[in-house]
């Protein structure tokens, strides 16, 4: 079995309809570009289509939270770097980071954490994990060492050119 990777990263170009009169990123829109690439890339390097996967088992991922922390902005046509991790899970909840980056990653634009509830959409209930995406999670987890997302943003600051 090919190992799987921890760090899952894509490009994307930041639109028009998406930003402010400044020509940035408006904040809500963050969320959508963070999460469709990362929803993105568990399809293009798991094979994980979280919709797919709702239909034929009536389960999938609900957010619980989001903490996001915006350090530059985005501008209008800019290629962005987007990359995300699994920091950890239990048997009913995930928490992943996703940050966004300029095209080279040489300057961080935002970070976010989400935590994400594994829901039973029929039973209208959180609902464990299947041993497969325990399995999964297990082999592609990636622990940070911060304990708190204020921590992580202050340490990402630090170690990145801004």
């Amino acid at each position: 079995m090919n190992t799987l990777p921890k760090i899952l990263e894509s490009k994307t170009k930041i639109r028009f309809q998406d930003c402010d009169p400044l020509n940035h990123l408006n904040n809500s829109k963050y969320l959508d570009y963070l999460i469709n690439a990362r929803e993105d890339q568990l399809i293009e390097h798991y094979g994980l289509n979280i919709f797919d996967n709702a239909k034929k088992t009536g389960t999938t991922w609900v957010v619980g939270a989001h903490q996001i922390a915006y350090l530059r902005p985005a501008l209008v046509m800019e290629t962005v770097t987007i990359d995300s991790q699994l920091l950890k899970y239990d048997k009913k909840q995930l928490q992943v980071e996703i940050r966004m980056w300029n095209e080279d990653k040489s300057i961080l634009k935002s970070v976010m954490w989400s935590s994400f509830i594994h829901f039973n959409i029929i039973k209208g209930k959180a609902h464990e994990h299947n041993s497969e995406f325990l399995n999964l999670f297990k082999n592609v987890a990636l622990p940070v060492s911060e304990n708190s997302f204020d921590e992580r943003v202050k340490k990402l600051r630090l170690t990145t050119v801004s």
